[in-house]
């Protein structure tokens, strides 16, 4: 059996974890499967595989978005790519906005330069200043692992932690799963991990990217030594 680090500290009712709405809090602890689908979107279920959210890429050629849904299709929270940005900052907005007034929160890397996930959390309804490094919610570990944990603020208080599936003849390699802490808002945790997996994502294009323009320099550095061997 895969063994879960025990939180120190729980969300308690009189502390309750609600980011994008009080509906998406229950009392008792539970999991939720993150299935890849064909296309390359994803199904959150539960653990009997009863839809409860879906995923569709909304990528525009200025911005690079999802949008996840509830199981009737009603938008819950649009996430959006801030471009140009050093810290792999992610903005996150109610429903299917991207108007300032529906703004939730926002995401970052804690350094430019980052090989384990490490990401800060900024709520819209807390005033943080432009260089502050108090965040709300902190995620660390491995995603490549899929080993993450998802806590408040810099406390050790745990709400969530991303984890392998077991192995299985049934299991999508993609596919992995959440377990969610008591009064905690669900869907906000759904959320930072669909954060999470576009932000690796893009991290991972961008470094094919890198290897394709790297490849191409070092074929034209080749075809000009040849040219200059032939008339020289």
């Amino acid at each position: 059996m895969l063994m879960m680090t025990q939180p120190s500290n729980q969300a308690s009712p009189n502390n309750l974890v609600s980011v994008i709405g009080s509906q998406f809090i229950g009392p008792h602890p539970f999991e939720v499967i993150f299935v890849r689908n064909p296309s390359g979107d994803h199904l959150i279920t539960d653990v009997n595989h009863n839809t409860m959210f879906k995923v569709e890429r909304r990528s525009t050629s200025y911005h690079e978005q999802r949008l996840l849904l509830d199981a009737d299709d009603i938008p819950i929270v649009l996430i959006r790519k801030k471009m140009l940005s050093a810290h792999s900052r992610w903005k996150a907005y109610k429903g299917n906005s991207s108007d300032d007034s529906d703004f939730i929160f926002s995401t970052k890397t804690s350094k430019i330069m980052h090989s384990k996930t490490d990401i800060h959390v900024f709520l819209t309804n807390k005033n943080h200043g432009k260089d502050s490094y108090s965040c709300d919610f902190k995620i660390t570990g491995s995603w490549s692992n899929k080993s993450c944990t998802i806590y408040m603020g810099d406390s050790s208080t745990i709400i969530a932690q991303i984890h392998k599936m077991e192995a299985s003849e049934n299991v999508n390699k993609g596919n992995f799963m959440v377990k969610i802490y008591p009064h905690v808002d669900y869907a906000f945790v759904v959320t930072l991990t669909l954060i999470i997996e576009s932000m690796k994502g893009s991290d991972a294009e961008h470094d094919n990217v890198g290897q394709v323009i790297g490849d191409v320099g070092e074929s034209i550095g080749d075809m000009a030594d040849i040219f200059v061997t032939m008339f020289s």
